[in-house]
């Protein structure tokens, strides 16, 4: 977490304080990439629109800090929530910083039955949007290329996912995926083109095109995993 000043981290906290007092129960820092905002979440005892307004009047504020708006849940909410939203909380407690209060996620506990099937959902949506994808590029090389590129991010984040599913308690966002894609059995070669796609300049996008059928093939095989994955 020391890609994000300490300074932005305790301003945030004192001003979820002030509006929250004794009801803020706990504040964790999930962001951990140099690049991207400072993510928050926030317990708390109970939450009312007075708290959004004041929270919304500091809003703009937090933002030029480099500060994203913080996930401000009731404690409550948050444990009733595990199963909803199992792979998004699993991935916070993978990777997080305690800024205020006690760890919220010492009696957590995120059934795999729910991380199994939210990933099930996850694959197979990515695979249709590829499917779809190449079909209404008309075969066409660049907008194959651009839906290569824009959907790298979410294949790394399938394969951390997996990570996630198995156990892995890899924090550093690279050894998570490559984990998820051991698992798998995803072959090294196709998850390194496809991630070094996250950076902008990586391939040029007649390259990026020629990776579909791998891609594809990489993402059926995630499918295939996750549907013969057993407890």
């Amino acid at each position: 977490m020391a890609a994000h000043s300490r300074g932005p981290r305790d301003r945030l906290v004192a001003s979820l304080r002030g509006i929250f007092g004794d009801r803020l129960r706990s504040v964790v820092a999930y962001s951990l990439d140099r690049t991207e905002s400072l993510s928050c979440l926030a317990l708390v005892g109970s939450l009312t629109t007075a708290d959004l307004e004041a929270c919304a009047a500091r809003a703009h504020g937090w933002q030029r800090e480099g500060i994203a708006t913080p996930l401000i849940l009731p404690e409550e909410e948050f444990l009733r929530s595990l199963d909803a939203f199992p792979l998004e909380y699993a991935e916070i407690i993978r990777a997080h910083e305690a800024l205020f209060g006690a760890s919220p996620f010492d009696a957590v506990r995120i059934e795999r039955a729910d991380l199994r099937r939210a990933c099930e959902t996850q694959i197979k949506s990515h695979l249709v949007h590829l499917r779809e994808g190449f079909i209404e590029a008309g075969g066409t090389p660049r907008p194959i290329a651009d839906l290569v590129t824009a959907s790298a991010p979410a294949f790394g984040a399938l394969l951390r996912n997996i990570a996630q599913l198995n156990g892995s308690t890899a924090s550093d966002r690279a050894a998570s995926t490559r984990d998820g894609a051991r698992a798998a059995q995803i072959p090294d070669g196709v998850v390194t083109d496809i991630l070094a796609l996250e950076q902008p300049s990586a391939l040029k996008s007649t390259d990026a095109a020629r990776l579909f059928p791998e891609y594809l093939a990489a993402v059926e095989q995630l499918a295939r995993y996750v549907d013969s994955w057993n407890v």
